[in-house]
């Protein structure tokens, strides 16, 4: 890791031991025990694309590194509500604070109001934080291979997957695709965005698509901007998007 992702993960660890402090892990146990069941993210995402449709993947999303404020009229719920609307199979919700502007809240309200499952958008780090999703009514988590080592990723994985949640691993390159192929999970992201760099390229999903053995599902992230994108997309192989940016300035 290095530049932009090297600090994120940084204050993200520091972050988790003020949570920690202020909340066991004992008592994020108890209250994940307690959420209403995990919807099926992966499952929604299938059932669309067996009908013919995209599998959209519509991000909740106030702000970016990259960007500063995206949207300055921002509610979630009303978010929320346009895109399971718009025919989104599921949502993603920013609960980084710091550099996203997110929040914890933001999920628990977007969930909430509508039935459709839901991703926690955030940099996993820790066992800790993969309770605490599940409590927080997350259906599924992203697993970023970039910030993890390959045993951090088995290890927060197997947890999500105890837990009845659905995990998204997310690629940039090669090397990332490779360690990915070795973990259990189906969903896999291959984002445009170089999260060192923050420089977006959709030639990355055309090029490691062709890496990816069948029966993995693919999604396509970052920089997709209007249906010829997807297209485009499309013919590389990548049935789903998650979208954000370009959803939030509308």
């Amino acid at each position: 890791m290095s530049d932009i992702l090297t600090q994120i993960c940084k204050d993200k660890l520091e972050h988790i031991k003020a949570c920690q402090l202020n909340k066991s892990l004992i008592e994020l146990e108890e209250q994940a025990k307690a959420a209403s069941a995990p919807r099926g993210f992966a499952r929604a995402l299938e059932t669309k694309v067996k009908s013919g449709e995209y599998g959209l993947i519509a991000e909740i999303k106030k702000a970016s590194p990259s960007k500063g404020l995206i949207r300055k009229n921002f509610n979630p719920k009303t978010l929320a509500r346009s895109y399971k609307a718009g025919g989104a199979a599921c949502l993603s919700v920013l609960t980084d604070k710091r550099y996203f502007q997110g929040s914890d809240e933001y999920l628990q309200e977007a969930r909430e109001i509508v039935d459709l499952p839901v991703l926690r958008k955030d940099f996993m780090l820790d066992p800790y934080q993969i309770v605490e999703s599940r409590a927080l009514g997350a259906d599924c988590v992203l697993l970023i291979m970039a910030a993890l080592e390959d045993s951090q990723a088995q290890e927060l994985e197997a947890q999500a997957i105890e837990l009845g949640m659905d995990v998204l691993i997310e690629v940039h390159s090669e090397q990332e695709l490779q360690r990915a192929l070795a973990l259990k999970s189906q969903l896999l992201g291959i984002n445009n965005r170089n999260l060192k760099t923050l420089v977006v390229d959709i030639t990355t999903t055309e090029v490691l698509a062709s890496l990816v053995p069948e029966g993995r599902k693919l999604i396509a992230e970052s920089g997709l901007k209007n249906p010829k994108d997807l297209a485009r997309m499309a013919k590389a192989r990548a049935s789903c998007f998650l979208i954000g940016e370009s959803l939030m300035k509308q």
